[in-house]
């Protein structure tokens, strides 16, 4: 039996999780990411880790296969991560610097599109040959699996659906500096900002109105409850939400369209809500793709990143 590390870097901790060849998660941890200095640090923080953890319990490197990474940025299929402004790193081959460090082969990718990689493997998509990932949460991420295969564009930019354009008379700059990005109206932050839009545009009464800081929580909470004020502003989430999950359907034609994130916490009533405007919108052809709520939670990226190291060194 051989093992290997799955490691999910986000901007303030680095999820770290080991496993064995089958998939199984025999073991997890976190340590911090120290972005100081450009994020000098954080590779040879990852490697002192796992040389911890490793000398630690007296596994010899013999039964490592390799590591798998997913990096908050573009990274090519050659490891080449294109800058990732969160932890100050600019373009570097990542796969060839933390196998240096480690002495063990590596695997890197995008975070959410290994995320997506995970959900098809262990989570939601299993089962499937052609999948959609989108995380709904700050932002909006994706993944795409075509035919068992994880997409990663030329630039390492595959599947950034959160900055397909809906709504080209948007004034308002998404953070990418485009105007009208999905993210604007889908994420968590963009369901609260069409919100704050909506009722300074209403006198009518809702609890959402309260006063304090108001959440995407709040709304669906507010929605679930029979406000209509929120129902009103749901409504117009979905309506997004379908379009672009139809756009990317009549594209890629997948089986399954896994949600996953922070929003994907509202369950059911988010996949009840996008479904009549996702048939208003996609193809046909592509209309038979079932939707599902991710399974794995924040323990995705790391059963992804696994499984690249297993695809990628595995027997």
């Amino acid at each position: 039996m051989k093992y290997g590390f799955g490691i999910d870097l986000g901007g303030t901790t680095v999820k770290i999780a080991y496993f064995d060849e089958s998939g199984a998660m025999l073991d997890n941890w976190e340590i911090p990411t120290v972005t100081e200095n450009g994020g000098a640090r954080i590779l040879p923080d990852i490697a002192a880790s796992i040389r911890q953890y490793l000398d630690g319990r007296g596994i010899p490197d013999s039964a490592i296969l390799g590591l798998g990474i997913g990096v908050p940025g573009a990274v090519n299929a050659k490891g080449v991560v294109n800058r990732c402004v969160n932890l100050g790193w600019g373009v570097f081959d990542i796969t060839r610097q933390l196998r240096e460090l480690t002495g063990f082969p590596v695997k890197a990718g995008n975070d959410a599109n290994v995320a997506a990689l995970g959900e098809f493997w262990k989570g939601g998509g299993q089962g499937c040959e052609n999948m959609v990932f989108v995380t709904l949460g700050t932002g909006v991420g994706g993944g795409i699996i075509v035919e068992g295969r994880l997409l990663h564009g030329a630039h390492g930019s595959g599947a950034e659906i959160g900055h397909l354009v809906l709504n080209r008379e948007e004034t308002v700059p998404c953070n990418c500096g485009k105007y009208g990005c999905a993210e604007q109206y889908c994420s968590a932050t963009g369901i609260v900002r069409l919100a704050k839009l909506h009722l300074a545009g209403t006198q009518a009464p809702s609890v959402l109105r309260q006063g304090k800081a108001l959440t995407c929580k709040d709304i669906f909470d507010a929605g679930k409850a029979g406000d209509r004020e929120a129902l009103a502003i749901l409504d117009q989430v979905y309506a997004y939400l379908g379009l672009l999950l139809a756009n990317v359907c009549s594209t890629v034609d997948p089986e399954v369209v896994v949600i996953g994130g922070g929003v994907s916490k509202a369950g059911d009533v988010l996949l009840d809500g996008i479904a009549p405007y996702f048939r208003k919108y996609v193809f046909h052809a592509a209309s038979g793709a079932r939707f599902a709520l991710a399974s794995l939670g924040n323990d995705a990226g790391a059963y992804g990143a696994f499984k690249l190291a297993l695809d990628a060194f595995g027997n």
